[in-house]
């Protein structure tokens, strides 16, 4: 007779049925198609992390641009000019400044640009 782990089997079926709540139809009860949406899901979710960071930085240099042309300067010539001065600062708190702290971000060009 062939050997199955029935309590192991109905414990994963049950975690996966789990992860399939609020799905439409039968993707959120028939084990067969949960099964594949979740996995599906779950590719998904992996790529849009990596998206997520792609986006965050896009946003940080529209930030960081338009502050930037408020003090008579571009994001490239900006981010140019820091590197020449060796001012290590990263897009994120530049784009932080530039929103939340316009006259350190004005200070920050200054220093770069003057």
């Amino acid at each position: 007779m062939r050997s199955v782990n029935k309590v192991a089997s109905r414990l994963k079926r049950k975690k996966f049925l789990k992860l399939a709540k609020g799905y439409w139809g039968r993707r959120k009860n028939v084990w067969s198609v949960a099964k594949n949406h979740i996995e599906k899901g779950l590719t998904h979710a992996y790529v849009g992390r990596k998206l997520k960071k792609r986006q965050y930085r896009s946003l940080w240099i529209v930030r960081i641009n338009a502050a930037a042309r408020l003090n008579g300067t571009t994001y490239s010539k900006l981010i140019h000019a820091l590197l020449l001065k060796n001012i290590v600062i990263n897009r994120k708190v530049l784009a932080d400044f530039a929103m939340n702290k316009p006259e350190i971000f004005t200070a920050i060009v200054k220093q770069a640009i003057g």
